[in-house]
């Protein structure tokens, strides 16, 4: 048996759980990277990925301070620069945009590919353990020791849990977890769209789930429609030509007429929050603490504030000479992290059910809210503070 010992093991390869290992390798730790698929992601920049990502000012702060968020504005990246909402009529749509937040952009659109592949490729291979999954994990006082599939055993003062909403790490740490199925599913593409976006996000709410147009860098617009089970799976049966007819009806061709959408594929949505983000020796970052809907786009910006605020509070403590690994080191970035994910996960669950609702007069008291936003410019700066990351 292979014996390795480091300061920090991170779980789970994804972009939150190769943002820590970068962000730590950075700061001065020891680490390793422990992931059960065999290759590194890929990035083919001749086939757009239908999975995006609403990249906030604040991601793209910490993807600077990595050295690669230029290389990913160079690549491929659509600034967003304006969002349009609405529910009954798009005419009458609350409009924000970058001024609103005293920012430059809302956000960029980036492929997931090309972020999962650029972060990779910034890791030294001599730290990343491939092809092989945690088969136990065991917390002592002195460190964790973690058994692999492969035979090899790691021992490390401190283990990251960043391998999604089923996280295994959580699981031997014993931190149970609350929520609950949407009985919705996200059906995803991209589309062709008559009317140019400038930049701008458009973002209906219907009664069934909202339904949204996100500008690409190629000039098309990415969908994520959140509807219910049944509704997906027959907009997945529609052919192409009448698949675009049913999105322009929901959008009430806000992108002018659609056509030649991609492959579409559906994911099931669902919400979970941990009870607990730290245990002795034990962080969880990203959808291993939290799984939020994706109406406001922020589900992956949570995860890298995670890592952001927990990789800050490690290096402040072993520069103050305390003990980076105890508990109440970790406890901080819990307090941080919970009260900003809790609020967003709230928020966005409260929307989705505000707007399902079906009872007299609802929703016009919506339509009327989302109308008095409009005319209140700090509550629209507060709302696209809140979206950018920095409110």
């Amino acid at each position: 048996m292979t014996r390795t010992r480091c300061d920090i093991a991170v779980v789970g390869g994804g972009i939150t759980g190769s943002a820590a290992v970068c962000a730590l390798l950075r700061a001065g730790f020891s680490v390793r990277l422990i992931e059960r698929g065999k290759t590194a992601p890929s990035y083919q920049p001749a086939s757009y990925d239908p999975r995006v990502y609403a990249i906030s000012p604040g991601s793209a702060a910490l993807m600077q301070s990595l050295d690669l968020w230029n290389d990913v504005l160079a690549t491929r990246a659509a600034p967003m620069q304006r969002m349009q909402v609405w529910d009954r009529a798009v005419a009458q749509a609350l409009r924000f945009d970058a001024g609103d937040a005293a920012a430059e952009t809302l956000g960029w659109i980036v492929e997931h590919s090309l972020l999962a592949q650029r972060l990779w490729r910034a890791l030294p291979m001599d730290c990343v353990l491939t092809g092989t999954e945690v088969v136990s994990v065991e917390f002592a006082d002195d460190a964790a020791t973690l058994r692999l599939s492969s035979g090899e055993e790691i021992q490390a003062e401190l283990v990251i849990g960043a391998e999604g909403a089923e996280s295994s790490v959580r699981e031997a740490a014993g931190i149970q977890t609350a929520g609950w199925s949407y009985t919705a599913t996200a059906v995803v593409c991209h589309v062709e769209c008559e009317v140019p976006h400038h930049g701008t996000a458009l973002q209906r709410f219907l009664p069934s789930g909202p339904v949204a147009l996100l500008p690409l860098a190629d000039g098309r617009r990415s969908l994520v429609w959140s509807t219910t089970n049944t509704d997906a799976q027959a907009l997945l049966k529609l052919d192409d030509a009448a698949f675009s007819r049913h999105l322009e009806d929901a959008m009430q061709l806000a992108a002018g007429r659609l056509s030649l959408p991609t492959r579409r594929l559906a994911f099931p949505l669902r919400l979970m929050h941990a009870e607990r983000y730290v245990a002795p020796r034990c962080a969880l970052v990203g959808d291993s603490a939290h799984l939020i809907h994706p109406l406001a786009g922020q589900g992956l910006n949570l995860g890298l504030a995670d890592v952001s605020q927990l990789v800050k509070e490690l290096s402040d403590a072993r520069r103050g000479g305390r003990d980076w690994s105890a508990l109440r080191i970790l406890s901080r970035y819990e307090r941080a992290r919970q009260t900003e994910n809790l609020d967003m996960l709230a928020i966005t669950d409260a929307l989705g059910r505000a707007f399902a609702l079906d009872l007299p007069g609802w929703r016009r008291l919506l339509h009327l809210g989302m109308r008095a936003v409009d005319g209140m410019p700090p509550l629209k700066q507060a709302l696209a503070g809140r979206a950018t990351g920095a409110g």
